[in-house]
C-alpha cells in the first residue's frame, strides 16, 4: 500500500520556520520525484518545490526561491521541506506528492499519481 504522510505543519508568525515532513512508503523512494505543492482557501494548487530521488534535481517556484529547501533522506523514504522567512502569503495546506516518471514539467500536478492528506501552514503577522 503507498502511503505518503505529511507533519511538521502548524501556526508561526512572520518570518519564522517550519519544517514539513513527507515519509512515504509502498514505492521505489529512490526513483521517484517527490513534489511538495499547497493550496490556500479560493485559489488553485500551486507546486512549491520538487527533487528528482534518482539524480537530486531540485526545482522550486520563484516566490519560495531562497528561502525554502527541498530535501531527501533515502534511507527514511522521508522527503523534507524546510521553510524559512515566511511570510503570511505562505499560508496554505502542503501537500507531498510522487511521480514515478520524471514528470515532464514538475509543476504539473497531473503527473504526479499519488498524494499525501496535507497539512496546514499558518502565517501570521
Amino acid at each position: 500500500e503507498v502511503q505518503l504522510v505529511e507533519s511538521g505543519g502548524g501556526l508561526v508568525q512572520v518570518g519564522g520556520s517550519l519544517r514539513l515532513s513527507c515519509a512515504t512508503s509502498g514505492f521505489p523512494f529512490d526513483d521517484y520525484t517527490i513534489g511538495w505543492f499547497r493550496q490556500s482557501p479560493g485559489k488553485e494548487r500551486e507546486a512549491v518545490s520538487c527533487i528528482k530521488n534518482n539524480d537530486d534535481s531540485v526545482y522550486y517556484v520563484d516566490s519560495v526561491q531562497g528561502r525554502f529547501t527541498i530535501s531527501s533522506d533515502n534511507a527514511k523514504n522521508t522527503t523534507y521541506l524546510q521553510m524559512s522567512s515566511l511570510r503570511p502569503d505562505d499560508t496554505a495546506v502542503y501537500y507531498c506528492a510522487a511521480a514515478g516518471a520524471p514528470p515532464w514539467g514538475w509543476a504539473n500536478d497531473f503527473e504526479y499519481e499519488y498524494w499525501g492528506q496535507g497539512t496546514q501552514v499558518t502565517v501570521s503577522s
